[in-house]
């Protein structure tokens, strides 16, 4: 049951939130601990009466996962945010970027809308419940390092946990449910050959020569998959490679001894990571055999697999009717998969706009957020406090059958 506790307000509670560092990196020199933002979470969920735990996560020092619960059962909510910030360039910023400021009817700071702001809103939304039966739990998970890793994300599913029946990860849609989204993948080709002086090429083996080689083929491989796979529900119905960063040799007059190139691959639903990887290599492993270099394949990280939930699905139905909007797909990744993982269906939806996130000036518009507790609100009521069975077409599955 809920308790009856003053909370500080919506703004206080982001102003808070913002001032607690949370960059997350793989860069040392930006990494920091999460841990800040989670005991202000944890201390603001405890006073509401929910069981909360505090997950360290493995290998990661000084980062956490929070779990907040509220009531027992086989089904329920899980609602779902990341504590972390990218790294900001503080010159470019009106304002101090862990200062909460106002203006233009808008919430400034680092992480207002991407996405510390939608914490704030599932406080505001449990507070109407006070003194309710949750007759299903109600579960708020707070994760660490989505902006770089997704480390938080993957040890929640590793973990096997939380358990319920639909999920909401709050990224910043403009409180538009989001049911599809493509993957990502960031690989990193590296090539070793032999320097050597350029007026004679027998002297050496040029890792250059063969990047070009490599370079041609995975655009031929783009090119092939684009044709292969096609959803029109994206803005860019097709999978995509980017191409980002290329550095090899030093010198004009000496053979290239070694080149790196580093990409990313967007797949759609259905294209499996590990599969892509293993096309990949092998196609660049005969090119590098041909030139006579070595060859190292990294994966800059784990990846991020593509989402769907089925547009059939009785919460996507749910949460269209709550928020008046249809469900629609986008390009970005989030961590839908790994709870998606855990068997819930799952969406993404929450305050804020994604045009907004990673830039300087990020800003929460204050239009969001009532609608944005009100939804939470409907949500709540439905899978948590009502028979979801009688409400929302889930038959026999409002005891977990």
């Amino acid at each position: 049951m809920i308790n009856d506790a003053v909370l500080p307000s919506f703004e206080s509670m982001l102003m808070q939130l913002i001032a607690a560092p949370s960059v997350s990196s793989p860069s040392s020199t930006w990494d920091q601990s999460n841990c800040q933002v989670i005991e202000l979470l944890a201390s603001w969920f405890e006073s509401l009466g929910f069981a909360v735990e505090r997950m360290d996560v493995p290998g990661h020092p000084g980062k956490q996962n929070l779990i907040a619960t509220m009531g027992k059962g086989a089904g329920g909510l899980v609602l779902a945010g990341h504590t972390d910030t990218v790294p900001f360039d503080q010159a470019k910023w009106s304002s101090d970027p862990f200062s909460l400021s106002y203006r233009d009817n808008r919430f400034y700071g680092l992480g207002s809308c991407d996405m510390k702001g939608f914490f704030p809103v599932i406080l505001s939304a449990v507070q109407a419940f006070s003194g309710a039966d949750f007759k299903q739990p109600l579960i708020v998970i707070a994760t660490a390092d989505e902006e770089s890793s997704m480390s938080g994300a993957r040890a929640l599913a590793e973990a096997g946990r939380p358990k319920a029946r639909c999920a909401v990860i709050g990224e910043p849609t403009g409180l538009k449910p989001i049911r599809m989204h493509k993957g990502m993948m960031m690989e990193c080709i590296r090539l070793q050959g032999r320097s050597g002086h350029s007026s004679n090429p027998s002297l050496g083996r040029s890792a250059l020569d063969c990047m070009i080689d490599v370079l041609a083929d995975l655009t031929l491989f783009k090119k092939e998959l684009q044709a292969q796979h096609r959803n029109p529900a994206f803005e860019i119905a097709m999978p995509t490679m980017n191409f980002g960063h290329i550095h090899g040799g030093d010198n004009p007059n000496r053979i290239c001894g070694a080149c790196e190139l580093q990409f990313d691959l967007r797949p759609l639903p259905g294209m499996d990571i590990h599969m892509l990887r293993e096309m990949i290599r092998k196609r660049v492993t005969p090119i590098a055999q041909r030139h006579e270099v070595s060859l190292e394949i990294e994966h800059l990280f784990g990846g991020v697999p593509a989402f769907e939930t089925p547009a059939e699905s009785p919460f996507v139905a749910v949460c269209e009717r709550l928020s008046g909007h249809s469900a629609e797909a986008v390009a970005f990744a989030t961590e839908a998969p790994y709870l998606q993982s855990l068997g819930m269906d799952t969406i993404v939806m929450g305050p804020g706009s994604i045009d907004q996130a990673h830039q300087p000036d990020e800003f929460l518009a204050v239009d969001q957020v009532k609608p944005g507790v009100n939804i939470l609100k409907g949500l709540i009521q439905q899978y948590c406090i009502d028979d979801v069975a009688a409400v929302s077409g889930h038959e026999g599955e409002s005891k977990g059958e």
